[in-house]
C-alpha cells in the first residue's frame, strides 16, 4: 500500500557538497512524503500541490511534527556499547589498554555478546540511526549476534569483526595470529556479507575489513589485508579503521604509528605504503568504501589523498573531547574536498544520537583560534548528519534525503515528547527573513533534539519497532 506522510519536512535535496549544502536545504512547512509499497519515495512536496496520482494514499498525519532523512552513524564500536566514555584511562592509548581492551574482552563470552548485540539495537532505533559503519567484536559469535539482531529489526548496518594481530597484556584476549585474522574476516564477508538480499546493490547487511589501527597490527597484516580487500573490493566489501587521532608529541598514536612503521604519514600504512620510508608493501585499502575514523590531525597530503581516492572521515568531536585529542580543523578540511561524515565513537563518546555530535561539532569549531573559527550554517549540520553518511558508506543513491527514487529512511520528531525542544522550535524568536527563519528553525532542532522525541523510525518505508 502506498503511503503520505505529513509533516515539517526538511533534507538536503540532490548531490552537493558540504560547503553548498545551505543552496540544498528544503524546508516545507505543511509537506507530504509519498512512499511507495516498495519502500521508494514517489514524491515530496508542499502537500497542497499533492498530485492527483497521490490522493488515494494511506495518510499518516505527524504535523506538526518534523519528518528528516534518518542519521547516519559512520563510526561506532559495538563491543564498547556499555563503556560509553569509561573513566580511569586518560588519553587515547592508556584508555584502551586499561578500559576499552578489557571491556571488549568480555564479549567472549556468547551469552554476554547476545546481550550487547541486543542493547545496541536498540539504543540505535531509539537514536533515529538508520545506518552506520560499526566497528565490531573481535569474537565471531558476538558479531553473529549483531548481524541476526539488526537483520530482525530491518536496520541498515556494515560492520566486521575488529582485528587484532598484536597488543598489550591486556588486549590478549582479542589477538589472533596472523592467518587466523584473515581466515575469521573472509568467512565473515562470505557469511554475512549482502546475506538478507543476496546482492550488495539492495542489501541492508554488509561488511567491513576492520583492522583497530595500525599499530594493532602489523605489516604482514596488512599484506595479507590488502590481498583479501583486492579480492572483495568488488563485491562491494568496506574497509573502516582509525586515522590521526592522538597527537600527544611522541608518545601518542600519530607519533608512535609513525616511529613503529618508519613511514612519512600515518595514511600511508593504509594506502600500502606501510613498508620502511613509505615503501609500497602490498595493495592500498583507501577507496568509495573506506571510512577512517578522526582525521583530527592530517597533513596535507593526506587530505589530498583521501580526497583523490573518495576515501572519507568520521568526524566525532564528542570523543575527540574526552580523549583530549583536539579539534579536526573545520574549514582546512572541508576545503580539501573530502567528505566528512559524523560518527558517535560510542564508547569513546557518551552520546548515541547523531544531533548530540553535531551540536557539539557546531562548539568546537565556533572556538576555532583565530580565522580558523567559523559558525556551522544548519545545512551545513543536517547534511554531515543525514546525505554526507550516505556518501561515506557509498549508497548515496539509495537514501540520505528525499530525492524521487531513494529508499524511504527517515526520522519522525515530535517536539512534545521534549519541553525544550518544543520551547526552542515553538517559541524561539523567528526573523523576518524567511530564509534566516527557516535556518533558525533548523538550528534549534538538531541543537535541543534529544532521543525521547524520536516519535518513530522508518528505513525502506518501514516503521521499525522500539523493542
Amino acid at each position: 500500500m502506498k503511503h503520505l506522510y505529513r509533516g515539517q519536512i526538511f533534507h538536503i535535496a540532490g548531490s552537493p557538497k558540504v560547503d553548498t549544502a545551505h543552496d540544498a536545504l528544503v524546508f516545507i512547512e505543511d509537506g507530504g512524503l509519498v512512499v511507495e509499497a516498495d519502500g521508494t519515495i514517489s514524491w515530496c512536496g508542499e502537500f497542497s500541490s499533492l498530485p492527483v496520482e497521490h490522493a488515494h494514499s494511506s495518510v499518516v498525519d505527524y504535523r506538526p511534527g518534523f519528518i528528516l532523512p534518518g542519521f547516519v552513524d559512520t563510526h561506532i564500536h559495538f563491543p564498547q556499547t556499555f563503556a560509553g566514555n569509561s573513566y580511569g584511562g586518560g588519553q587515547l592509548l592508556e584508555w584502551l589498554e586499561r578500559c576499552i581492551f578489557p571491556t571488549e574482552s568480555k564479549l567472549g563470552d556468547r551469552e554476554i555478546g547476545q546481550l550487547t548485540a541486543a542493547e545496541f539495537t536498540r539504543r540505535r532505533v531509539r537514536a533515529g540511526t538508520t545506518a552506520a559503519m560499526v566497528f565490531g567484536s573481535a569474537f565471531p559469535d558476538a558479531q553473529d549476534a549483531l548481524f541476526e539482531e539488526t537483520r530482525r529489526r530491518g536496520l541498515r548496518i556494515v560492520s566486521g569483526r575488529g582485528i587484532q594481530t598484536r597488543g598489550p597484556d591486556s588486549a590478549a584476549p582479542l589477538l589472533t595470529s596472523e592467518e587466523q585474522a584473515i581466515a575469521l574476516t573472509a568467512a565473515e564477508v562470505d557469511k554475512w556479507h549482502a546475506a538478507d538480499t543476496g546482492d550488495f546493490a539492495t542489501a541492508l547487511l554488509h561488511v567491513a575489513l576492520v583492522p583497530r589501527f595500525s599499530l594493532s597490527v602489523t605489516p604482514k597484516t596488512l599484506a595479507a589485508l590488502g590481498e583479501l580487500y583486492a579480492d572483495v573490493r568488488s563485491r562491494g566489501v568496506y574497509v573502516h579503521t582509525h586515522l590521526n587521532e592522538n597527537n600527544r608529541p611522541g608518545t601518542g598514536e600519530i607519533d608512535a604509528t609513525k616511529a613503529v612503521y618508519e613511514v612519512d604519514s600515518y595514511l600511508d600504512t593504509y594506502d600500502g605504503k606501510f613498508l620502511p620510508g613509505s615503501k609500497v608493501g602490498g595493495e592500498s585499502l583507501l577507496g568509495p568504501r573506506t571510512i577512517l575514523a578522526h582525521a583530527v590531525h592530517c597533513q596535507d597530503g593526506e587530505l589530498a589523498r583521501m580526497a583523490e581516492t573518495g576515501t572519507s572521515i568520521s568526524h566525532c568531536p564528542v570523543s575527540q573531547l574526552f580523549l583530549g585529542s583536539g579539534t579536526m580543523p573545520w574549514l582546512r578540511t572541508v576545503a580539501s574536498g573530502v567528505n566528512i561524515s559524523l560518527g558517535t565513537d560510542h564508547g569513546g563518546g557518551d552520546e548515541w544520537l547523531i544531533s548530540r555530535v553535531v551540536n557539539d561539532a557546531f562548539k568546537v569549531h565556533i572556538s576555532e583560534p583565530g580565522d580558523a573559527g567559523v559558525s556551522m550554517h544548519p545545512a551545513e549540520m543536517l547534511f554531515v548528519s543525514t546525505l554526507a553518511g550516505a556518501r561515506a558508506l557509498d549508497m548515496e543513491d539509495r537514501f540520505g534525503n528525499f530525492d524521487v527514487g531513494k529508499e524511504a529512511d527517515f526520522v519522525v520528531i515530535d517536539p512534545e515528547r521534549w519541553p525544550a525542544l518544543y520551547n526552542a522550535v515553538t517559541h524561539g524568536v523567528r526573523a523576518d527573513d524567511d530564509e534566516m527563519a527557516r535556518d533558525q528553525l533548523l538550528f534549534a532542532l538538531l541543537m535541543q533534539l534529544r532521543e525521547p522525541a524520536i516519535a518513530s523510525v522508518y528505513v525502506q518505508g518501514r516503521k521499525i519497532d522500539e523493542d
